[in-house]
């Protein structure tokens, strides 16, 4: 739920900039207010080094008043009626009274300037962005009732949603991305308008969407975001593989609602979350999306066994590729592809340890395949159980500590972060007399293998065991020397 701050915010502390950008504009004899998201902050005791503005001065006017006040500006948004600027630490935006209009095929608005700042609130996505401070008065104008809707922590929008989300269906998607970052129930209108009209949020560039994405998983309330897309429709387009996820249960109910599962486990992973000096600061979004999407694999691995269970065998690697495959597809970068799809393929290793225990071997290889997302994956593993059987879940959470108490005991003894054969591949080449080449690699990973088998050796042992494994090859006779 929203928490507003009982103050007006007329009386709450506004950065310098603010009224003297507003004294500027109005000395030069146009009107300025700041408007939008920075307003809306200021309802909640939050503040922004990125404030908007929106003016009646066209950009050439708005140049004109901030080109020496400003320490740099640039115009890169002057077709939108926008020009920005820096001043101090602060990113500022001011943007021309504007009434857009949009193709309905397309993002992207023919640009048609406003008179009034009235008009240019009601082109706005949601009520609680639709409120301005005009400047330097610090006068509240609210026309559609967005903080009411802010103490009711409703989300609607100005005009009909319908329209709004026609005009730009991406405001969809930022419906859910509110819902998780201010835990903001929708109207009931809105939520409406979200399910009839999901399938326009295919004509949005997948970074867009992306971008939207990150912002809603990386939420206070991201079980709130994701449900939100689920239940109107818009992850069939967006995100697809978590409504699948919904599996319909077999009569008996011998397996758990995976969905809801996945929810829960998301939770559970913001909750072990570090602060900014801890292993996974929070938020991290490698590890809550990784969260939501360990169990993608299901659906396509489920098996209702003859003897009445149900199976989801190799769920692990097919949920890893699914979720590569998604990630390439809303343009995600390679280096994050690669942390969550890691994540989501490791996310069932744990349960050998549990079930058998490991040796050293299988201590050292499991820190080695988890490489740097090691603290990623003890949070999503711990997170992974959800059961209500109390005993099993305290069997599971001592099984894990024991095994992260080993790893940090091996750490302390091997350097088990930057695990390397005992020796390089100039000792190999150096010791068999031997140049670069396909040899020098399988000598390389039979050193590894040893290290991760045995552990640490000392240099002569290591030499020793070289030099034997050297004698069974076929190399050994001379023909590569």
């Amino acid at each position: 739920m929203v928490h507003l701050l009982e103050d007006s915010p007329l009386t709450a502390p506004l950065p310098a900039v603010v009224t003297e950008l507003g004294r500027l504009f109005a000395d030069a004899g146009h009107e300025l207010s700041l408007v939008g998201g920075p307003v809306r902050d200021l309802f909640l005791g939050r503040s922004s080094p990125d404030l908007d503005f929106t003016t009646d001065a066209d950009p050439d006017q708005t140049i004109a008043v901030i080109r020496r006040w400003s320490d740099a500006f640039w115009e890169i948004g002057r077709e939108f009626g926008t020009i920005g600027l820096r001043k101090a630490s602060f990113t500022i935006e001011v943007t021309t009274y504007r009434a857009e209009v949009y193709d309905p095929s397309s993002r992207k608005p023919v640009v048609a300037f406003g008179t009034n700042l009235e008009d240019d609130l009601l082109r706005r996505d949601f009520t609680i962005n639709a409120m301005a401070l005009r400047l330097p008065s610090l006068e509240l104008v609210d026309p559609y009732g967005g903080v009411k809707d802010l103490h009711a922590g409703l989300l609607r929008t100005p005009g009909a949603p319908s329209s709004s989300f026609s005009d730009d269906p991406l405001r969809m998607m930022r419906a859910a991305r509110f819902a998780s970052q201010l835990g903001v129930e929708v109207a009931p209108e809105v939520r409406e308008a979200m399910t009839a009209m999901a399938e326009r949020i295919t004509i949005i560039s997948a970074e867009r969407v992306r971008d939207e994405l990150t912002k809603l998983i990386n939420g206070a309330h991201p079980r709130r975001g994701v449900d939100l897309m689920v239940s109107t429709g818009l992850a069939d387009h967006v995100l697809p593989e978590v409504p699948a996820l919904r599996l319909e249960l077999d009569e008996h109910h011998r397996h758990k609602d995976v969905y809801q599962h996945s929810l829960t486990v998301l939770e559970q992973a913001c909750a072990l979350e570090t602060d900014d000096d801890g292993a996974v600061p929070a938020p991290d979004f490698a590890l809550r999306f990784a969260a939501l999407m360990h169990d993608v694999g299901k659906p396509a691995t489920r098996r209702f066994e003859p003897t009445g269970g149900v199976s989801f065998r190799h769920h692990d690697v097919v949920g890893a590729k699914l979720t590569a495959k998604r990630m390439k597809t809303l343009r995600f970068d390679n280096d994050t592809i690669k942390a969550v799809a890691r994540l989501v393929e490791l996310h069932m290793r744990f349960y050998g340890y549990g079930e058998a225990g490991w040796t050293d071997s299988a201590v050292r290889r499991y820190v080695s395949d988890a490489g740097p997302q090691l603290e990623r994956l003890h949070r999503l593993t711990r997170s992974d159980v959800t059961t209500r059987n109390r005993r099993k879940a305290e069997r599971l959470a001592f099984a894990y500590d024991d095994l992260e108490n080993r790893i940090a005991a091996l750490a302390e003894q091997e350097e088990l972060a930057s695990i390397r054969p005992d020796l390089d591949g100039e000792d190999i080449m150096k010791l068999l007399g031997i140049r670069p080449g396909p040899v020098v690699g399988r000598a390389y990973r039979f050193l590894l293998e040893e290290r991760m088998e045995h552990g640490p050796h000392t240099r002569e042992a290591a030499e020793s065991k070289l030099h034997a494994w050297w004698a069974g090859q076929p190399e050994a006779a001379g023909d590569e020397s």
